[in-house]
């Protein structure tokens, strides 16, 4: 009878033995998908937040925009430039290149702009340029004046509205 006792208890303990086992690694795998988890959660709460950063990096890339004229489809803009008093006359051939995603600025159907944008896009472009010193018109300014018409335009319709500026023609007389 002892030895069937010490027999009972010695097969009681052998479970004992195994079940930290299963235990220890049920905890590692709980710990694991846990980790996974709350690293996968971070990382898109991370990247959600890049994307919807307020500055807008040029550096990412982006998917291709929708490239609108402005002014006259044939013409382009036409303003004066230097002040009233100059007589210097800007015509210009530009085209934005813009983000298709921002709803409040491009209608989707027609692939154009809003006309609140468009007029809001006219204006500050038309502001900006003769706001603009004749020096600044030079051919080798061209790059930084682009650049500052962008961050024009994206301060007024949104960061990132603008992905690019271009001067398809150029005239100053």
């Amino acid at each position: 009878m002892a030895e069937e006792k010490e027999e009972v208890e010695a097969a009681e303990d052998q479970p004992k033995k195994k079940s930290p086992i299963v235990l220890i690694v049920v905890l590692v795998i709980v710990g694991l998908v846990l980790a996974v988890g709350i690293s996968t959660f971070v990382m898109k709460q991370m990247m959600e937040d890049a994307a919807n950063e307020e500055d807008f990096d040029d550096t990412r890339p982006h998917d291709s925009g929708i490239f609108l004229k402005l002014g006259d489809p044939k013409e382009g803009i036409l303003v004066n430039v230097g002040g009233p008093r100059a007589g210097k006359y800007l015509k210009a051939g530009i085209v934005l290149e813009m983000n298709p995603s921002k709803k409040s600025v491009i209608n989707e159907e027609t692939k154009s702009f809003n006309p609140e944008a468009e007029i809001k896009v006219m204006d500050i472009t038309t502001q900006f340029l003769r706001s603009v010193q004749i020096e600044d018109f030079d051919a080798q300014k061209q790059a930084d004046l682009k650049k500052q018409l962008k961050e024009a335009l994206n301060a007024e319709l949104g960061s990132g509205a603008v992905y690019d500026v271009y001067i398809t023609s150029f005239l100053l007389q």
